[in-house]
Order: structure tokens, then sequence, then C-alpha cells
């Protein structure tokens, strides 16, 4: 998927909305248990109530492969369902792959080639030939971890260089962009800091930025795009518990759509200030 069409696919539904398919079976309603593929009964439906209303889906891969084989297939049949029924969506992996370079292009040929993913996001601690692998391919994204919402971010990626006082996210937006343009690569910052996007948006105006921890984690959808939309938007703001463990009933799906529909007319007034 191109940027042009997520663009277009943004301003059209008037949503940049993302559903981080979190699938965690202690949570889901008791009634799904009884499926033959509880994880896959579950997402389907999320999905099927909060298509209109969102422009991405992003599974955990974590929720997939802590059940071995199973939960792989029933990410495979996630993504496949999402593509065959609703392809304007974009697909994230959100694996945080990253290692050396030969063991990186087994990760690339993983996702891209079988999974067929729209997208992956990537940890850059291990530098440049850890990254590249993962971008040759036509239409998939690297979505590159800048600056997380979670505390233990202040351990390192806050870190200042004694030379210059860059801070080491700062550096990791800068020399990326020696690797990919905001064509093939996008970047994690989240929503839980604030004005912080003001310094990202200094180096990385015009890419694409994968915003998780609005809702359940405290992060502002206001002060998001107040800091961090351009005029093509830029941004694809994740909320995962919030919407998908809504409700534990029968209606879960139901709620589900009504909780996303609510993020998406927010983000209809965000974008109007912008076109």
């Amino acid at each position: 998927m191109t940027k042009r069409e997520i663009v277009a696919n943004i301003f059209r539904k008037e949503s940049f909305l993302c559903v981080g398919l979190d699938t965690d079976l202690k949570k889901i309603p008791q009634h799904l248990l009884q499926e033959e593929d509880p994880i896959f009964a579950f997402n389907k439906a999320i999905i099927d109530a909060t298509a209109p209303y969102c422009v991405a889906y992003k599974p955990n891969l974590a929720f997939y492969e802590c059940f071995g084989l199973k939960g792989w297939q029933a990410f495979e049949k996630t993504v496949a369902y999402i593509k065959e029924n609703y392809p304007d969506q974009f697909v994230i992996a959100d694996a945080k792959r990253g290692d050396i370079g030969n063991t990186s292009a087994m990760y690339a040929r993983c996702f891209f080639e079988e999974s067929q993913v729209d997208s992956l996001t990537v940890a850059p601690y291990m530098g440049e030939d850890s990254v590249t692998p993962f971008l040759p391919y036509d239409g998939k994204w690297v979505i590159l971890l800048a600056l997380t919402s979670n505390k233990g971010s202040n351990d390192f990626q806050l870190t200042e260089s004694r030379e210059d006082g860059e801070r080491l996210f700062e550096k990791v937006l800068r020399v990326s962009q020696q690797w990919a343009d905001d064509e093939k690569m996008m970047y994690v910052v989240g929503a839980t800091q604030g004005k912080l996007f003001e310094d990202i948006r200094k180096i990385v105006p015009q890419h694409f930025l994968l915003v998780p921890g609005v809702g359940a984690q405290g992060g502002s959808l206001e002060e998001v795009c107040r800091y961090g939309m351009t005029k093509d938007c830029g941004l694809l703001v994740n909320s995962s518990r919030g919407i998908i463990y809504a409700d534990q009933t029968e209606r879960f799906a139901e709620v589900a759509g009504e909780k996303a529909r609510e993020l998406q007319q927010q983000m209809a007034k965000e974008l109007a200030k912008v076109r």
C-alpha cells in the first residue's frame, strides 16, 4: 500500500484510527471459548464491527505466538480475512523484530512474503544492517520504534549525547532517514509523549507516525493532533483495549463498533482542521 493510498483512505473515511488486535483469551467473552478458534472468532467479530470506522488493524504478535501453532494460525486467518473482506485496511504486524542482517531477512520473508501484512514494527537498536533487509519489498513499510509510551522509555530513549545534547530517539529519527524515505518508513511515537511531538516533527516533518497509548494508557488524541498532525494527517492512532474489551457480553462487537465510531468522529473534527 502506498502513502498516497493511505492518505486517500484517511480522508475518505475521515479517520486515522488503527484498531489493535491484542486478543487475550482471558479477556474475551466466555461464550467464544466454545468456538473451534476463539481468537479468530473474536477478531472476525471485532473487524466486522469496526471496519467502517478505522483505516488500519494491528495484531500484536505476542498475543498469538504464546499459543504456538494454533495462535499463529489464528494470526494468519485474521490477516487473510482482512485482506479478502476489507482490502482498503492497512495491516500492521506488531512484532518488534530486529536482528543481524541474515536473521532480519528471514523475518522479512516471513511477514512480507508469507503473511502478506503491509507493515512490520522493527526495533532499531542493532542499527542499519538489522533494518535494511525489511526495506526492498514494494508496497511494504517498516515502522521503526522511536519514542514509546511505556514508563521504561525514559531509560534509554531520552538519554542525551554528551557532545551535542541530542537525545537517543532524535538520533534514531535522524540517522534512519538515510535508510528510507517517508514512502517506506514510519515511526512509533507514544501518545503519552505529548509536546515532544513538536520535536519529532522538526526532524521528520512528513513521515507517518504510529501512535499507541490513546485511551487506556492515558494519551490525549487532541494533544497528539495539535503537535503531530500534518497536512496529510501523518498519524495512525492506535486503540486496543479501549475498543476490543469495552464489553464482555454477547454485545462485545457492537459495543466495540460504537467505541470505534466515537473515536472516528473525534478524528473527523481534527482532520477538518487541516483541510
